[in-house]
């Protein structure tokens, strides 16, 4: 089976979009999904599954809808595709110890997209970006380096230019869920 991990966007945040995770872990088992785990509550799910990625987000989504009265975008990576972004990182290690000598809090993140942007939508994101706040794209992902704090940051503020539904998490947190998926997919 592959491991998947499905992103939520905009769950638990400023006490909007309130899904308790035990309750979605549940929920998505009884509706089949295999060897279902979350971590952190900001929607993320790692699970089982050899159906294609389309149809998993809308199922997804529908229970979602059904289950917790949310519409919540859904973006879907594999445990593959997650290492992948972490090995394929663009900043230098350089400059990466410079924006945490710097930042305030967490300075690296990855935007994760459902679709790669057009350059069009990329001319207009980059339009956001200074010498504070610096991206570098590939394929679906944007990766988000901030040099003082992601907090009132206009470049994570305008991710909607992208044109892509996006959801975004920190390196940390990208580094636990592909942790966690090397262990779900390890036989036991």
């Amino acid at each position: 089976m592959t491991i998947r991990i499905a992103l939520l966007r905009g769950i638990n945040v400023g006490g909007k979009n309130i899904i308790k995770m035990a309750e979605l872990k549940r929920s998505l088992t009884e509706q089949g999904f295999g060897e279902v785990q979350t971590y952190i509550q900001s929607g993320n799910i790692l699970f089982a599954s050899e159906d294609e990625e389309g149809a998993l987000g809308l199922r997804l989504e529908e229970v979602i809808r059904r289950d917790f009265s949310l519409d919540v975008p859904v973006v879907l990576r594999t445990a593959a595709e997650l290492r992948a972004t972490a090995e394929n990182c663009p900043f230098t290690a350089e400059e990466i110890a410079a924006a945490e000598a710097s930042s305030i809090g967490e300075c690296l993140y990855v935007a994760f997209l459902r679709s790669e942007p057009t350059a069009e939508a990329l001319e207009r994101f980059a339009a956001c970006a200074n010498e504070q706040e610096l991206f570098r794209t590939s394929g679906r992902e944007v990766y988000l380096l901030f040099k003082e704090s992601v907090r009132n940051s206009k470049l994570a503020a305008n991710l909607q230019k992208l044109d892509a539904y996006a959801t975004v998490r920190n390196w940390k947190t990208l580094s636990k869920l592909i942790s966690l998926a090397g262990e779900q997919g390890t036989p036991k």
